[in-house]
């Protein structure tokens, strides 16, 4: 498995937990009247390696096309003007 493949897997993985876990937190503070518990408030927190991970994969993979083709676009719009 490439760098590539692995990083917008993990990613896309890390992403979907995280982004349930910060709506769960939101649902249950609109439904109840109480706070969440301790461990739904900081659900998306304690894991802070795999923060990391998405972290850094996202940087990893938001730089993948510049440093695939450096110069490819840029020439063609130097010839077109």
């Amino acid at each position: 498995m490439s760098l590539a493949r692995f990083s917008r897997q993990s990613h896309r993985g890390l992403s979907i937990v995280f982004t349930l876990t910060v709506a769960l937190n939101f649902a249950w503070r609109a439904a109840a009247q109480d706070e969440p518990p301790a461990w739904m408030t900081y659900a998306p927190l304690p894991p802070l390696p795999p923060l990391f991970l998405q972290l850094f994969t996202g940087l990893y993979l938001f730089a993948l096309p510049y440093l695939r083709h450096p110069h490819a676009d840029g020439a063609d719009r130097r010839q077109a003007s």
